[in-house]
Parts: structure tokens; sequence; C-alpha cells
């Protein structure tokens, strides 16, 4: 995958958790120029129906961003599900991230929505590119000093379905090595171990993509949630 912007490899790993099937999804696309998106997508449950449409979802995602942007992209997921349905089971929904590499520049372009996160390494640390949309984040933003409660975190408040231009989050950095997670990945890992793993594995993408997903171990609850991982990696 190159263009004017450099070589982009990518690399991607995921594995179900303990409720199956996974309604993780992962799609990427590169056009001819050898602009690059990759979308994850972590879908609300484990039908059949949600990890069909997570992938529908990431598809038209990452097809979008790479001919659009990482915007357009996402909300054109939006629109794949705004509306619930009329039938007995409504529309599923999800959270996702999704990453642009163009062809034509050395950055790399990051939306968002819900708890799937980004990170690109820089200057030996793993340092987060994306803040949650949950209540927890929320409260913290606007100032509120008293006690979170820790429910709060899983309280996410932006979906795809609910996403549009005020709050699909935004951003950007010229690292050439980004991290895509769902929180299967960054709720079981410590971020020290993260980011010890991808300075380890910092030229190969795809292993660095496997070695994350396996570091996710089981919760508190005793389950095992749906891991994923994607890495850019600019050369």
């Amino acid at each position: 995958m190159t263009g004017a912007g450099g070589n982009v490899r990518i690399g991607k790993a995921t594995r179900e958790g303990t409720i199956v099937p996974s309604g993780d999804a992962v799609a990427v696309h590169v056009q001819k120029d050898g602009t690059t998106a990759a979308a994850l997508v972590d879908g609300t449950g484990h039908s059949r129906r949600v990890v069909s449409v997570a992938q529908l979802l990431a598809t038209v995602i990452a097809r979008t961003a790479a001919r659009r942007g990482a915007l357009a992209g996402l909300l054109t997921g939006t629109e794949l599900v705004a509306d619930p349905g009329s039938g007995e089971e409504p529309e599923p929904d999800a959270v996702a991230v999704i990453a642009t590499a163009r062809a034509e520049t050395d950055q790399i372009r990051i939306a968002w929505v819900g708890d799937c996160r980004a990170y690109a390494l820089e200057d030996g640390q793993l340092r987060p590119l994306t803040a949650d949309h949950n209540l927890a984040e929320q409260l913290a933003a606007c100032g509120y000093e008293g006690e979170i409660p820790g429910l709060a975190a899983k309280w996410v408040r932006t979906t795809v379905r609910t996403a549009a231009v005020a709050t699909v989050a935004e951003a950007w950095t010229d690292c050439p090595l980004v991290v895509l997670t769902s929180d299967g990945v960054h709720d079981q890992v410590p971020h020290g171990a993260m980011e010890a793993l991808a300075l380890t594995y910092e030229g190969e993408p795809q292993a660095l993509a496997e070695a994350l997903v396996a570091a996710a171990g089981i919760g508190a609850d005793g389950a095992r949630d749906d891991a994923t991982a994607i890495v850019i990696r600019r050369t």
C-alpha cells in the first residue's frame, strides 16, 4: 500500500469473547492512489443480526472514509442505522473508530464515537488520541468534582446511530504508528502493557495487533469481552 505519503502497512486481529458470536468488525479499504482507511466497529450485542450489521458498517465507513475523509465515513455509517426499524428486533447500534492515511500527506486522521479508541506511538510513549464518549468523561470535562460512579464509564452517550457532525470527535497525528482498539482490549490490558507491546513490535503491525488481542484477559466479572485491534504503520 504505497502512495505519495509513504508505504502503509496494516495489522489486524480479533477474537471472540465469552459470549458468541463476536460483535466486533474490521474493514480496510485502499484506493488506487494509495489512500488507506481502516475501520473498527464494536456492535452492541451478540446476535447474528448484530454481527452482520457491524461488518456492513465497518465496510461502508472504511470505503467512504478513504474517498471522503474520516468524518464523512462515520456519518455515512450513521445513515445505515439511524432509523431503529419497525420490526420486533430493532436495528443494531454500535460504536466505532476510523483512521485514514491519505496518499498525499503524512497525517493519519481519526474520527470516532463511543468507547473505541485510537493511540499514537510518539517519542516512546503510547499517547491516546481519543476520549471515550461516556458519562464519566463528560462529567470530568464539565469540571464535576464529585465522586463519579464506576458505571458512568460504561454509559456510552454517543453511538453510530446517534452520531452527528457536532458529536463525532476528530483527531490527527503525524506519528507513523497508530493503534485502534475495541474496549475488550483497552479495558483489560493495562496501558503500560499496551505501550510495552507497541515498543516491542513497533515495526511489525500484524504481530502488534495479535499481541494486543492475546494480552486481553478476563474481566473482574469473570467474563471476557470481544477484543479487536488494528495497527496502522506508515514508513
